[in-house]
């Protein structure tokens, strides 16, 4: 069986392996859909905190995917106090856990996560957002 994987030494892709994934899948969505984020930090982590978790009723932690943390431009202004990055956090293990159900590829589910965490946040719709993972698939 050619390209067989040998699970006997396999193991899954780790946070550097993620950032690496998410960091490309980031450069391959359009320049217009990037500029909206502004200084966007994208972090890994394995799982949401608990508190993340309880504040949005979520029993587990392999049921939240990804999180957009910060205020959408349309409320933030010049005169606000210096505050954190806006960042959109990958939940690893959430993830991998619906990569191995889904049998999708993973770069494709990481990018969208990542396109549905900073769209939903924006007010983009399901339409809109399907156009630019498509065009982010290209």
């Amino acid at each position: 069986m050619a390209g067989a994987v040998d699970w006997k030494s396999a193991t899954p892709p780790t946070l550097a392996d993620f950032e690496i994934i998410a960091a490309a899948a980031w450069e391959r969505i359009e320049p217009e859909f990037r500029e909206v984020c502004g200084d966007l930090v994208i972090r890994i982590e394995d799982f949401a905190l608990d508190e993340v978790l309880d504040e949005l009723d979520i029993e587990s932690p392999f049921d939240l995917m990804g999180l957009y943390q910060g205020l959408s431009l349309d409320k933030k202004s010049v005169l606000d106090a210096p505050r954190e990055p806006d960042m959109v956090f990958l939940y690893r293990r959430a993830i991998l856990d619906y990569w191995t159900e889904s049998g999708e590829p993973l770069g494709e589910i990481i990018t969208h996560v990542l396109v549905h965490e900073i769209g939903h946040h924006f007010g983009f719709s399901d339409d809109d957002m399907e156009e630019i993972e498509e065009q982010a698939a290209q």
